[in-house]
């Protein structure tokens, strides 16, 4: 017997004997169709403007499953409020893949239809009071679809196949794919419960803290988690498997310790063990910076499942593995994307950036500073590897855009790296903090601009245009430098190029430039207004060596690096060039000098005949010349120099 036609033929989870499926290969099967580490084949974005008019209060979720099976059968009580008359239909998000077998409200049976759009549409059979609480009941059973990253899952432990595991993964829109519910980004579950019942070999896992685990007459198991915060649906969740369990302690202030409840595949638990305890001071540093863990009452923990990375599922994340920054990424989701969660997917950087950078913040103020250096070098470098690209997402229809690596995760972590260079370490994290902790955030949505005005509230800057460059815009700046030294000045011009000039044609940003003597060193903020902008410093040493942005605060590209002479050589040096409103040239002579300068016509534009003397700087206001191409020709007694000059 073929899998398919097996799943179809169980129309009840009781039939929980493993002997009947020993000869299949649930995992090459499974991924056969669905791919484990890529979105799968549902990438549109299915937000429903139709559940619109109630709010989601609660959800008791009762489910049976085989982790060897893929199939489910549910049972979901979900209390709401309606909110705009009249009201006399509700829909769910919920595909029609899985049957729907019966719906109820007061004991009941109504009218139901599943949707090709994925939804469940109710009728009711009278008009439903606003403002009052309701209770409906859905039953259902079936083989889930699955998307994105495998919102629903069979596969094996470590390979081995006789070990079945199941799990879910819901984000972004893979909720609607095993459990009927509302999964628009703008109402979260204030609490659910979650009651699933499986053969009582396995364990089952899920967010909040397990109440009960009850023995079956029938040799199934019935464990039953609750979670007592509010709860967008994607973060909802469940796994079933063998498990190993083993806790972990952070100690709190008050004398109490916060369990971090781990539940691992055996095969995984040496492994685990020796990696899980990193997750404590982890926890004391995000504490420390961001405020009290936000699930305190109940409990943090890891749930090991079978996919490469991690998934941040409020008060257990569910983890492929258990690297120090993996266990640092998810554990930063339970402040950002868990308790503040992005109000569209369009800022899912909200999430995913500030979880990026915090894992670095951990290297920063924790782990060896090497490790700093190295996750600076390596997100930079991933930031600039999309030419074109923004930080905020230009289409929600694709998994893959959404969480593109380069940009909602790298790039997004760069924006807050390059905030906190802009206003300084204090102001900036005091405005992290008071966002996080905003009331009229907290447990609930946010997009950018609820962040922009903590920035700018704290700091006192005006950021629109720092976001209209580096979120909205796409690309990154390309910068070249060009320094001289004279005997009591040092002049040095800051091009700035841009990889996506449709988009941005100039970035908005502080920049840092290093200066090296003898023994003598110095770095100095420049804040450019344009391309080609010439700045004169005072530095009291010989300089030997220019870099630009040595601690890689900006996500850009820099040109190498090179003095006046290097780059005219003998023949003529002239700076900025493109040149703006002057141009500063070196005089070659003691006598006087005849300055031209030339359109592509050969025409004379400009011309000043000046007493000069050897080695001194000269400049020459160019404010009233077009932007274009020019030759710059000088002229002695005896000497004639000319230079390519672009006015811009």
């Amino acid at each position: 017997m073929t899998l398919k036609k097996l799943l179809f033929s169980i129309t009840t989870i009781v039939l929980f004997s493993i002997s009947g499926f020993a000869q299949i290969d649930f995992e090459k099967d499974f991924f056969n169709l669905y791919p484990r580490e890529q979105p799968g084949p549902d990438a549109r974005a299915p937000q429903s403007q139709n559940t619109g008019n109630y709010d989601v209060v609660y959800c008791n979720l009762e489910l049976s499953v085989h982790p060897a099976v893929y199939y489910i059968v549910g049972e979901a009580k979900t209390k709401f409020i309606p909110t705009k008359a009249p009201f006399n239909t509700m829909y769910f998000d919920f595909t029609n893949q899985i049957l729907v077998t019966e719906v109820k409200y007061k004991g009941n049976s109504l009218s139901f239809t599943q949707l090709v759009g994925d939804e469940l549409l109710v009728e009711f059979n009278e008009d439903l009071p606003v403002g009052e609480l309701h209770e409906i009941e859905v039953k259902y059973e079936g083989q889930p679809a699955s998307s994105g990253f495998g919102s629903f899952a069979i596969s094996s432990q470590c390979g081995a196949e006789e070990i079945p595991a199941m799990w879910t993964l819901s984000e972004p829109y893979g909720a609607k794919h095993w459990w009927p519910c509302k999964q628009t980004l703008n109402d979260k579950y204030d609490s659910i419960d979650v009651v699933i019942t499986t053969p009582e070999k396995f364990r089952a896992a899920s967010n909040g803290v397990l109440l009960d685990e009850k023995l079956n007459n029938d040799g199934t198991k019935t464990y039953h988690w609750s979670h007592r915060y509010p709860v967008p649906a994607y973060l909802v969740a469940f796994a079933v498997s063998e498990y190993e369990v083993y806790s972990d302690w952070v100690p709190l202030e008050n004398g109490d310790s916060l369990e971090i409840l781990n539940y691992i595949y055996p095969c995984n638990v040496d492994y685990a063990k020796a990696r899980t305890p990193n997750t404590i001071p982890i926890m004391q540093f995000f504490r420390e910076r961001f405020g009290e863990y936000p699930y305190v009452q109940e409990k943090y923990g890891h749930c090991n499942f079978g996919w490469g990375g991690g998934m941040e599922h409020s008060t257990m994340s569910f983890m492929g593995g258990f690297s120090y920054g993996l266990i640092a990424h998810e554990l930063a989701h339970q402040w950002f994307g868990d308790k503040i969660t992005c109000g569209s997917w369009q800022d899912i950087w909200l999430n995913e950036g500030f979880a990026t950078y915090l894992e670095g913040l951990c290297y920063d103020f924790g782990a060896a500073p090497t490790s700093w250096e190295n996750w600076k070098s390596y997100n930079q470098a991933r930031a600039t590897n999309d030419p074109t690209g923004s930080v905020y997402v230009d289409d929600t229809t694709s998994v893959n855009r959404i969480f593109n690596g380069n940009l909602s995760y790298a790039k997004g972590a760069y924006l807050l790296h390059m905030l906190r260079y802009k206003m300084g370490d204090e102001t900036f994290f005091n405005a992290i903090y008071d966002y996080i902790n905003d009331p009229d955030l907290a447990y609930d949505y946010a997009l950018t601009p609820d962040l922009q005005k903590h920035l700018e509230e704290e700091s006192g800057m005006d950021l629109d245009e720092f976001f209209k460059d580096w979120l909205y815009g796409g690309g990154y700046p390309i910068y070249e430098v060009i320094w001289e030294q004279t005997t009591d000045k040092t002049w040095l011009t800051l091009n700035q190029s841009s990889s996506n000039p449709q988009s941005v044609d100039f970035f908005d940003m502080p920049v840092p430039v290093y200066f090296a003597g003898i023994n003598q060193d110095t770095t100095i903020q420049l804040n450019p207004s344009h391309s080609g902008q010439l700045f004169e410093l005072d530095i009291p040493f010989v300089v030997t060596a220019v870099s630009f942005d040595p601690e890689k605060w900006i996500c850009g590209k820099s040109q190498v690096l090179t003095s006046v002479s290097d780059v005219w050589g003998d023949e003529l040096k002239v700076f900025p060039n493109p040149a703006g409103d002057f141009i500063k040239f070196e005089s070659f002579s003691d006598a006087p000098i005849s300055v031209r300068i030339l359109d592509v016509l050969g025409r004379t534009v400009l011309h000043q005949k000046i007493q000069t003397h050897q080695g001194e700087y000269i400049t020459i206001e160019t404010i009233e010349l077009q932007a274009g191409m020019y030759t710059l020709q000088l002229d002695d007694s005896t000497v004639s120099k000319s230079a390519q000059l672009i006015i811009e």
